[in-house]
């Protein structure tokens, strides 16, 4: 059983999952697989169909795009290079 900080922790989780689904619902299918068709009117009305600000569409989006590049440098360059990019020169992160 949760308790304290953590059933918070997991209650705002829930509601953001819950948004989430929402503005990714409110989306057309041609929307979902190509997200830069999303210009200011149609966010309005993903906004307004998940009932969130743009600004919530928005930072959806921003998301998806940098998991979007991550994906595509793991693909290319693998996990060594984007923890040198992290770490600096020696290959890992510091501290660990």
């Amino acid at each position: 059983m949760l308790k304290g900080a953590e059933q918070v922790d997991a209650n705002q989780a829930e509601r953001q999952m819950r948004r989430t689904e929402a503005i990714i619902l409110s989306m057309t299918p041609q929307e979902r697989s190509k997200p830069e068709l999303l210009k200011a009117s149609r966010k309005r009305r993903v906004a307004m169909g998940a009932g969130v600000q743009v600004q919530e569409v928005n930072k959806l989006l921003t998301q998806f795009e940098q998991m979007r590049g991550m994906m595509k440098q793991m693909q290319k360059g693998g996990l060594a290079k984007m923890m040198r990019k992290m770490g600096g020169k020696g290959g890992g992160m510091p501290g660990l």
